[in-house]
């Protein structure tokens, strides 16, 4: 076999080289990563890892990548959903209002599609809010999934033609301060969305609505 211009031990040697282990491992290392609720690595340079350590192809990469980076995803926001059990009546009731002001018209629904299939925004956090608002979360994981396929290919092609100078890139996106600034952007947000009271948010749109529908 031959070997790769790498810097560290591959993943193929510790694992005895067989293709189908090595699949194991990118859906078990991307599943378990997008669990995380905050500050996981980024999918795509554990991908780009994964390309140059191990024999799995892109393509099958890209699709393995994917599928477990969109079922992590679904798992994250379906745990996030049980909590609502430990909620109030009131707290749930101020939760489905922030829904109604979410997903009421089709524009805020497409927008909110497009949020998750190509956002820059940290993701996690994303499905964390999906599954607190009890939003249709197969819907999303979908457009989740769309994006990702789009976006790991790229990453993943390149990572095929220039994997001697990836290794930087990876390391500085699992420490960028854009990164984690941005992790705690987020979840600053899914602290907001879960205790405003989003029921006088949605009184006051409503009655914004109706004094435009007024003749004048």
């Amino acid at each position: 076999m031959v070997s790769r211009p790498v810097h560290c031990a591959p993943v193929v040697n510790v694992i005895g080289g067989d293709l189908l282990l090595e699949c194991l491992v990118v859906v078990g290392v991307v599943f378990a990563i997008n669990m995380v609720p905050a500050f996981g690595p980024p999918t795509w340079a554990v991908l780009v890892l994964l390309r140059v350590q191990t024999e799995v192809p892109g393509w099958a990469l890209v699709l393995l990548g994917a599928v477990s980076a969109a079922g992590g995803r679904l798992a994250l926001g379906t745990m996030s959903r049980a909590l609502r059990g430990r909620f109030s009546s009131a707290r749930l009731e101020k939760l489905a209002a922030a829904r109604t002001l979410l997903l009421s018209g089709r524009t805020r629904g497409i927008a909110v599609l497009a949020l998750f299939a190509v956002s820059p925004l940290p993701s996690a956090q994303l499905f964390v809010a999906a599954g607190l608002l009890d939003v249709p979360l197969l819907r999303f994981t979908l457009a989740f999934f769309a994006g990702r396929i789009v976006s790991y290919t790229f990453y993943v092609a390149v990572a095929t033609i220039a994997e001697r100078s990836l290794g930087d890139l990876v390391r500085q996106s699992l420490i960028s301060p854009v990164g984690i600034l941005l992790q705690l952007l987020m979840v600053g947000v899914v602290i907001v969305i879960g205790s405003s009271d989003w029921t006088r948010v949605a009184a006051a749109a409503e009655r914004r609505r109706h004094r435009r529908a007024e003749p004048s």
